[in-house]
């Protein structure tokens, strides 16, 4: 098991000082989550990059539907190279919220999900391929022309760096192609959802979390994936202030989670409460 922990909030500064600490203190990643408007999450973690050297440095989460791919795909990849190679990339459908609607009509969860699937097709395959081309629905990738500029360099981690995706488990549904989706890139964060769609974090139990990560292995498999290296995620908060789960770190990893995650969204916003995710990080990983 791996731990990492959420940066609720703090300026780009503040975040790269929090991340040094981290990694002092023992901790194996951090993560902050993109806003509409707000904090850039990718120069945050750029500045975080500058001030560490072997913690890893994410998001939890990026709305990717939301984001060209091409413009996603220019900032993770100097992030990464500029890292040495230390970067994840969470994605999913994206929470609607006030902050969202503001700017950006809601377009629908299916074209949310088309481009979220075209999106990280397009990604990718810019990543591993200067001469990649794509003809979407929503995003068309034409050849480029004589006198086009170059590129940018490749990605540190060769062919991308690692994709986690939100795999919403909707009980008595077939198919279930949200976990599909997980399945075929690098990463889950279970999510479980009954009557109305449940944010990851959401408290559920080890059994049904262990039915979904045992799901998304099947599909792997049928598949011709590896199930090693793929990484599971537990959103977790120690303190039981804003989910409460069962069990030990250790029993969330013998039912397939690789990485335990701090999410601290209970703390407010302000001097104190920056104080007291400081102190957190301080503790270091639960033990």
């Amino acid at each position: 098991m791996r731990y990492g922990f959420v940066v609720p909030f703090a300026d780009a500064r503040q975040f790269a000082e929090l991340a040094a600490l981290g990694e002092e203190r023992g901790w194996d990643g951090i993560f902050t989550w993109e806003s509409l408007y707000g904090e850039h999450a990718w120069v945050v973690l750029g500045a975080a990059a500058m001030t560490t050297s072997r913690i890893r440095l994410g998001t939890l989460l990026t709305p990717a539907s939301r984001h060209r791919p091409w413009d996603l795909a220019s900032m993770v990849s100097t992030v990464d190279r500029l890292s040495g190679g230390r970067v994840v990339m969470s994605v999913g459908l994206g929470a609607l919220h006030p902050g969202w609607t503001r700017f950006e009509p809601d377009e629908g969860r299916r074209t949310r999900a088309e481009k979220l699937d075209e999106g990280l097709e397009v990604l990718a395959g810019l990543l591993a391929d200067e001469g990649f081309t794509f003809e979407g629905r929503h995003y068309p990738v034409r050849a480029m022309g004589e006198g086009a500029p170059p590129g940018p360099p490749p990605p540190a981690q060769r062919p991308h760096p690692p994709v986690w995706v939100v795999g919403a488990w909707r009980r008595g549904r077939t198919p279930q192609p949200s976990l599909e989706r997980a399945s075929r890139w690098d990463g889950l964060l279970v999510s479980v959802a009954g009557d109305e769609p449940l944010e990851p974090g959401t408290a559920y139990d080890l059994r049904t979390y262990g039915e979904v990560v045992g799901r998304v292995r099947k599909m792997r498999t049928e598949a011709g994936l590896p199930w090693n290296g793929y990484d599971v995620v537990v959103e977790a908060d120690s303190t039981g202030e804003f989910v409460r789960l069962e069990g030990r770190p250790q029993d969330w990893a013998d039912v397939g989670a690789t990485w335990w995650v701090e999410s601290w969204w209970s703390v407010d916003p302000g001097p104190e409460g920056l104080a007291e995710v400081r102190r957190r990080i301080e503790a270091g990983p639960p033990a």
